[in-house]
């Protein structure tokens, strides 16, 4: 049996206006959340005629996000060292291994003359620093500077081997780096106490025998060509004359060796003249024959 709700509830729909029924479900569907859900299903952009498009993403880089220390690379590591360090690392690597030492000393480049002295320049100028305010030559100021000069002494005497033959087998830069030697030892102080003089009178005794063995050995080359062109004979006099005769031994060698190049100098003693002899070895040098005539052997 059809209750009198039902009927008016019939009536009531069936005369509504379209529009008012719309505004109705409408409202009524605000209401209901399952209706929002069934209008989505029907959207466009859910019809199936639509193909679904799948946006590429770029993947997600996994980052531990824990901070930790650790030591340099070795590569960066040696960028952050100057040159002192440097050095004093390598010197005790080779202390602790001397292996390595040695194949340091094999492989390292030969050393050039300029670079040589300007690290004796640099010893030079330490010890011109270690002076005391109003610089002089009493015992004080040796006391002051005694390390700084021992070290620059130390220095000469290491490097000075290195430059004579048969380790240097150009005449020409034994020369030249006993030459730029000289006039740092000339730079030595003159202590007003004969204690303290021996250093630089050692250092004269070193050189002049350095100088000494270079001269005999250009001797044997050409006649000594080399100290002659390079006015090598005109600067070993000047070193002597400076350091107050000091470097005799030099100029000694000089005239034994090459008594044509050594006669008349100031400080030299010998009292020989050039030969006029055509056979001479001076006469055949600037005459341009030396090594021409033919050698003879036997007593014919």
């Amino acid at each position: 049996m059809v209750s009198m709700a039902d009927i008016c509830r019939h009536l009531l729909a069936t005369h509504l206006s379209p529009g008012m029924a719309a505004r109705k479900r409408k409202a009524d569907d605000d209401l209901d959340p399952r209706s929002y859900d069934e209008d989505m299903s029907v959207s466009p952009l859910a019809s199936p005629s639509i193909a679904a498009r799948h946006l590429a993403r770029p993947s997600k880089k996994v980052r531990n996000n824990e901070v930790t220390g650790r030591p340099l690379a070795l590569s960066r590591l040696l960028e952050t060292l100057d040159a002192d360090s440097l050095r004093g690392l390598l010197q005790t690597i080779c202390d602790r291994h001397p292996q390595i030492g040695q194949e340091v000393v094999t492989s390292a480049p030969r050393p050039s003359v300029s670079s040589t002295l300007g690290v004796l320049e640099q010893y030079q100028e330490r010890l011109r620093q270690a002076f005391p305010f109003g610089s002089n030559t009493g015992d004080y100021a040796y006391n002051r500077v005694r390390v700084q000069l021992s070290q620059l002494i130390e220095a000469i005497t290491d490097f000075v081997p290195h430059y004579l033959p048969p380790n240097e087998s150009q005449i020409t830069i034994s020369l030249e780096f006993l030459d730029g030697v000289t006039n740092i030892v000339h730079q030595l102080p003159n202590w007003e106490s004969v204690s303290h003089r021996h250093h630089k009178d050692n250092a004269y005794d070193e050189i002049s025998q350095a100088w000494a063995l270079v001269i005999s050995e250009a001797s044997k080359r050409g006649g000594g060509i080399q100290l002659h062109n390079g006015e090598w004979d005109q600067k070993l006099q000047k070193h002597n004359e400076q350091s107050g005769g000091r470097m005799q031994t030099a100029v000694n060698a000089l005239g034994s060796n090459l008594g044509w190049i050594g006669a008349g100098g100031s400080n030299n003693n010998s009292t020989s003249t050039p030969s006029n002899d055509p056979n001479s070895i001076r006469n055949q040098l600037f005459s341009g024959t030396y090594g021409m005539n033919p050698v003879r052997v036997g007593p014919w």
